[in-house]
């Protein structure tokens, strides 16, 4: 099994940045991909960022250039540093393993974005 935590959320001004982390512990090292979702008050759950075991990365367009994941395969540590935030950006940020064809997904934690 996977337990995943993340951290690093709170209160930002529209324009500074903030570094999520998701803590994985467990059988870590089976991890393949880890990505993470943002669900903001009233709309659907979206694709922030995602990251493969051998580091490829993607993101949504609305994120892109602004957010970089990253992750720490050994510590089973991933991060998503944001800069540039906007009000836009505001919500519950999820981050999500993949091990085989299990998922497993973090409590999430709250990004409010200030104007």
């Amino acid at each position: 099994q996977v337990q995943l935590v993340e951290s690093g959320g709170g209160l930002v001004q529209a324009g500074g940045s903030a570094r999520l982390s998701c803590a994985a512990s467990g059988t870590i090292l089976s991890i393949n991909v880890m990505d993470w979702y943002r669900q903001a008050p009233g709309k659907q759950r979206e694709l922030v960022a995602v990251i493969s075991n051998f580091g490829s990365t993607n993101y949504a367009d609305s994120v892109k250039g602004r957010f970089t994941i990253s992750r720490d395969n050994t510590k089973g540590t991933m991060y998503l540093q944001m800069n540039s935030l906007k009000p836009e950006d505001t919500g519950v940020y999820y981050c999500r393993a993949g091990v085989g064809k299990y998922v497993y997904w973090g409590q999430g934690t709250q990004v409010t974005v200030s104007s």
